[in-house]
């Protein structure tokens, strides 16, 4: 199954890769060597450490690679602006109990971040809002209790 994922999180991913592979794999390969030259493996503390962290290097390279494979990568630039929340979409809601309003892009689960406003598409708030147009009002089940929002705007930036 093909997982969404914005235009800017696949190129943010494929900058991860390519730093991982061009500057951190060549600079353990390096670190092991120079624990190699030092004698006994056994007791090497550095040499295990470059290991353990060629290892998670590795796994991250690996992660990435099958994430981008088995991406589907949507511009939200290019969506029609149907005025509906769909992925991609930037959503400026206001709580209805008051406060300050909200701003939230959908996003792939790989890519979001609350603290940035990046939104997984699985998350029970997108979940609520997908179809919504400006102007409805979602109530969204969360740890808390139950939360209201006015939608106020759709955006495809």
């Amino acid at each position: 199954m093909r997982n969404p994922i914005t235009l800017k999180g696949a190129e943010k991913l494929r900058a991860e890769l390519k730093k991982l592979k061009g500057e951190d794999r060549p600079a353990i390969i390096r670190a092991i060597a120079e624990a190699r030259s030092h004698g006994d493996l056994s007791e090497n503390a550095e040499y295990h450490a470059a290991r353990e962290q060629q290892g998670f290097i590795e796994g991250r390279i690996k992660e990435i690679e099958q994430r981008l494979a088995n991406a589907q990568v949507i511009d939200p630039a290019a969506l029609p602006d149907t005025g509906k929340v769909v992925f991609g979409a930037t959503v400026e809601l206001a709580p209805v109990d008051g406060g300050p309003d909200v701003r939230y892009q959908i996003v792939g689960d790989d890519e979001a971040d609350i603290k940035s406003g990046l939104l997984s598409i699985n998350s029970p708030i997108a979940r609520a809002l997908i179809g919504r147009s400006p102007g409805d009002e979602v109530e969204v089940a969360a740890p808390g209790g139950a939360r209201g929002y006015e939608v106020l705007a759709v955006r495809f930036e």
